[in-house]
């Protein structure tokens, strides 16, 4: 579990890109990024979208990357054939010319998304190695600005996106800056929690809380469930709206530590509407300090589950 106090930046697990996100994500482990970009790309493709992975020449060659995947489904494979996925190399999308032009690259992917359009594809979504910069040496402040200038290809919603920056090859500056400029941090593995505590009280989670991380989760909720001295009525807010899966166990850990508050204490649950159903139905509405609260968050039954 990572614990986060006082972070602005809002942390993710892939499962929760919308339509219209532009994110980054910070890797150091091979075998995790391929776990996160396999599940961003049977995302996309289970919700029909076109695919555009860009990888560095130097990863994976095209027959291992589309196996890893694919997982043995056939679904990427069957997807490559007919267009849907397209898998590329960063060098060549980049640097066609051996040189960077940030007007060239808007252009470029804004006609990526215009032959989507065309195809029929209901969304796009991209997903790129950003090692291509600093072994071209691109400037970080260079990759900031272009970084920044993709707004507006996002303004309409058809676009979803995923930069990912390795941080041995792109430093800690470069990292540290795209994590500033991108409205949106993918979580770099699967199953893993992520915590933000708030200043005045409560916490915000995301990822997941199943039985590798239930004890962290645990033990964070009793944090942020702490007693306050004196006789006023405590108001906590948790924001669950980013887990993307949530075991019963620890279902029952939130409503028996929330049951466990003084009577005229009030803990306010933000979350998905299928957490709110979970909720409900293992008996939250016993629990007199606890208020529910449902977001509309776009999930799908793969996207959030008790089990």
């Amino acid at each position: 579990m990572t614990e986060h106090h006082g972070t602005t930046g809002r942390i993710i697990p892939v499962e929760r890109l919308q339509p219209g996100d532009h994110s980054c994500m910070d890797v150091t482990d091979r075998a995790n990024r391929w776990q996160v970009l396999a599940a961003f790309t049977r995302t996309g493709l289970a919700r029909g979208e076109k695919v555009l992975l860009l990888l560095d020449p130097s990863d994976l060659n095209d027959d291992d990357a589309v196996a890893c995947l694919d997982g043995g489904t056939g679904h990427t494979e069957a997807a490559l054939r007919s267009g849907q996925f397209v898998l590329g190399r960063n060098t060549p999308a980049y640097l066609p010319d051996g040189r960077f032009s940030k007007e060239r690259q808007v252009r470029s992917f804004a006609a990526e998304a215009e032959r989507a359009r065309e195809a029929g594809y209901p969304r796009l979504r991209g997903a790129g190695d950003m090692a291509w910069a600093p072994r071209a040496g691109v400037a970080d402040d260079e990759v900031v600005d272009y970084e920044t200038s993709l707004a507006e290809l996002f303004a309409d919603e058809y676009l979803t996106a995923l930069c990912w920056y390795d941080r041995q090859q792109c430093g800690d500056d470069l990292v540290a800056s795209a994590r500033r400029v991108h409205p949106l941090q993918v979580m770099e593995s699967l199953g893993a929690l992520e915590v933000t505590r708030a200043p005045g009280g409560g916490a915000r989670f995301a990822g997941s809380a199943e039985l590798g991380s239930r004890e962290e989760f645990t033990r964070a909720l009793r944090a942020a469930l702490f007693p306050r001295p004196g006789n006023i009525p405590v108001r906590y807010e948790l924001d669950l709206t980013d887990l993307a899966y949530m075991e019963a166990h620890c279902a029952w850990q939130l409503l028996d530590l929330v049951a466990g508050l003084p009577r005229e204490d009030t803990a306010v649950v933000h979350c998905g509407p299928m957490l709110e159903t979970a909720l409900r139905g293992l008996g939250s509405a016993d629990v007199p300090q606890l208020e529910l609260r449902a977001a509309d968050t776009g999930e799908t039954a793969e996207a959030e589950d008790v089990a």
